[in-house]
């Protein structure tokens, strides 16, 4: 996930006393604390009371990132040759918010990855409180903690604790998947950036295993990628059926009533009777999972070669405003 984690220098060119001033100023200081916290992958593995358990993962991490580099083609300059224990469960809360009766992401624009739709928090409480604000403003508002994030290469990025608690197969997927924003970003086209990272997160992994000869993790992989590509069916579906009862002219009561029936069917539809499902988690799930079939048309093309498929598909879209419209062209 490419969350928006605002860095120190721009930090320092707004004043503190506006509050995205003082947002910018935490994030850069929370993301130097993180630096701070950083230790050589390679020389944690030379401590002999690492545990197993860890070492095992941190070993994977940096045979995931060398296959990368020189199997895959992407940039992984740096990233991920170093770990950071930043000592909690959850270190990032991502708020995502829409409109009520409009399918339509709430953003925010800062400096070098231009408009995002969703504003990451190291501070929980900040999160709520921002999140409180929206709600009061009639917005809905989503949630979610985010265990991994990406400076597009701006800087060397850890290895965070908050990424561990992932199996093998999901660990590679999400090295790959961070390795990709580094390799490909489109300003300001947040579903694209994250698809296309999701797509090569789970094709990626494939391959990673099937060069190690584990079949299991291979079948695993497939399979990571196949959920992916129903949540995309199950989301897009929703969010026509939303699209059209908002666009349909009717009041603000019959609005309410047939949204609340729309998610009434989906908790029906994934045995969730508990899922506190609105416009603003439609948006989130749609952001790494939006036209997902696109990516396998051009890795069919590409004779299911990842690597063509994403030098292929980074040289129809650098430069392009509209990342998709491009990858539909003939």
């Amino acid at each position: 996930m490419a969350v928006l984690v605002l860095l120190f220098p721009a930090a320092l060119g707004l004043v503190a006393a506006f509050p995205e001033g003082r947002y910018l100023l935490r994030a850069g200081y929370e993301e130097l604390r993180i630096l701070r916290l950083r230790r050589p992958i390679e020389q944690l593995l030379a401590d002999p009371n690492i545990s197993s358990a860890l070492a095992g993962q941190l070993f994977l991490v940096l045979e995931a990132r060398r296959f990368a580099a020189d199997s895959l083609g992407l940039d992984a300059g740096s990233t991920y040759t170093t770990f950071a224990d930043v000592g909690r469960d959850t270190l990032l809360i991502v708020i995502s918010a829409s409109e009520r009766h409009r399918l339509v992401p709430h953003t925010w624009r800062y400096p070098i990855v231009g408009v995002v739709p969703y504003k990451g928090f190291f501070d929980a409480d900040a999160a709520r409180a921002e999140a409180s604000l929206l709600a009061e403003r009639g917005l809905d508002v989503y949630l979610r903690p985010a265990g991994a994030f990406s400076t597009l290469g701006w800087f060397s990025d850890p290895l965070l604790s908050t990424a561990l608690d992932r199996d093998p197969v999901e660990l590679v997927a999400t090295v790959l998947h961070e390795l990709a924003h580094n390799t490909l970003y489109v300003p300001s086209a947040t579903s694209f950036n994250e698809s296309f990272a999701n797509f090569v997160g789970y094709r990626g992994a494939e391959r990673f295993f099937a060069a190690r000869g584990d079949t299991n993790s291979v079948a695993l992989a497939v399979e990571g990628w196949a959920r992916e590509r129903r949540a995309d069916r199950f989301f897009e579906q929703m969010a026509e059926r939303l699209d059209s009862l908002y666009g349909s002219g009717a009041d603000s009561a019959t609005l309410d009533r047939g949204r609340d029936s729309i998610f009434g069917e989906a908790r029906e539809a994934v045995a969730r009777p508990d899922w506190e499902i609105n416009n603003a988690l439609v948006i989130a799930a749609r952001f790494y999972r939006t036209d997902l079939h696109l990516f396998d048309q051009w890795f069919e093309a590409a004779g299911r070669d990842v690597v063509q498929t994403v030098v292929q598909i980074r040289a129809r879209v650098e430069g392009r405003r509209d990342p998709y419209a491009a990858l539909r062209e003939p």
